[in-house]
């Protein structure tokens, strides 16, 4: 079976390393010129390390990464808001929390791929994706055609052709804020490892990541009426006037933090949708479910669908319509269930009215931690072979 891959982030490297596991024929085919440095980190929970662990590449990915062991939230003042044991989480689940650069992530992963024989094939812009013989064509930018047994729109959440074909339209929601994101790496600033550090305001919240004693990445978020201009000349002065305020370290590590390495995303995401495959063509990661970063999940579940979907079309090898049917039904109502969450959790940290903030941080103070870090895990389990795992 020849699989063609339309895509070259997470879910689209992760599917082509999983195809080949299973001793499929793969080509990969990415719309950027080159292999450009996108996003600033990840956390990888342990549903994804699992994955990972079964690539080959757990090992190397721990080596660059932190490991942390507690999220702390606190108000915009540093107030303590509680904080959830990831330690609970990794031995629920049996795997570790892991915090590494989207750079090396994306470096490892690709030279796996690469060691399977595959190299990723870049400047493969689709502009359209039609249908012969019930079967779907993809046309480049070129003027190429490319046809497959078996194709997979890993092309992401904003401009997916492989969504628009599969659903009719691919027009994501604004979700009403924006995150700048960035990476700190500086001798003046000494990360506490053990912890992720989760900030609160009205309208308004800031991430820290620690990935070495002095790297961190992170992530501020702001309350946007509308999608605006983005200028990345003006990211500095845009941060440093919306985190004016608040505690000197977010200060020091927006100034530190050069302009090349920040980015502002206008954050958007998709309503779940129950069908995500038309013919033989199939969609997965941010093209068929795009979690908001609040959900803490988006390349994890990328990853998850990877390693489910090579299963399923090894395990029906003659009927690729049974296998693309059972793909979906393990995967929709867990990827669903993780977008709305995040959309829930957005809505609240967004909420630009004082008293409901005030409202939310005394929930944070007075929830019970334990329970939910055994709730997270637990949903995180779902479907895989994990210590926590839920049948079915």
């Amino acid at each position: 079976m020849k699989i063609a891959i339309l895509g070259g982030g997470v879910a689209g490297i992760a599917s082509a390393i999983a195809f080949r596991q299973q001793g499929f024929d793969v080509t990969v085919h990415e719309r950027r010129a080159a292999d450009e440095n996108i996003g600033a980190g990840i956390v990888v929970w342990p549903n994804a390390a699992f994955v990972l662990a079964q690539f080959g590449v757990l090992d190397e990915m721990a080596a660059v990464a932190a490991r942390p062991r507690a999220m702390r939230r606190l108000s915009r003042h540093g107030d303590d808001l509680g904080a959830l044991d990831i330690g609970l989480i990794d031995a629920r689940m049996g795997y570790p929390s892991l915090s590494v650069l989207r750079t090396d992530f994306q470096r490892i992963l690709t030279s796996r791929l690469r060691s399977l024989g595959v190299d990723v094939q870049y400047g493969r812009r689709v502009v359209h994706i039609d249908t012969g013989d019930d079967e779907a064509r993809v046309h480049f930018g070129d003027g190429s055609m490319l046809t497959a047994d078996l194709i997979v729109g890993a092309d992401g959440r904003m401009a997916s052709c492989a969504r628009r074909y599969v659903t009719g339209a691919n027009t994501p929601i604004y979700q009403g804020f924006v995150n700048w994101i960035g990476v700190y790496e500086g001798p003046d600033i000494t990360f506490d490892m053990d912890a992720i550090s989760d900030y609160w305001g009205t309208g308004e919240r800031f991430g820290i990541v620690p990935v070495g004693p002095h790297t961190a990445y992170w992530a501020g978020g702001a309350a946007q009426d509308a999608v605006g201009a983005r200028d990345p000349a003006a990211c500095h002065d845009e941060l440093l006037r919306v985190f004016a305020d608040w505690p000197a370290p977010m200060r020091q590590i927006i100034a530190g933090t050069p302009a090349a390495r920040i980015n502002k995303i206008h954050v958007h995401d998709h309503d779940p949708v129950a069908t995500w495959h038309r013919h033989n063509l199939v969609m997965i990661g941010d093209a068929a479910h795009a979690a908001l970063p609040t959900s803490g999940q988006g390349a994890c579940q990328a990853l998850e669908d990877a390693w489910h979907l090579a299963r399923c079309v090894a395990s029906h090898p003659d009927d690729l319509g049974q296998a693309l049917q059972a793909f979906t039904a393990l995967r929709f109502q867990k990827t669903a269930g993780i977008t709305m969450a995040g959309r829930s959790l957005a809505s609240s940290l967004f909420d630009r009215d004082e008293a409901a903030c005030r409202a939310r941080d005394e929930n944070s103070r007075r929830a019970d931690f334990t329970q939910l870090a055994m709730a997270m895990a637990d949903g995180w389990s779902r479907h895989l072979p994990l210590r926590a795992g839920v049948p079915g």
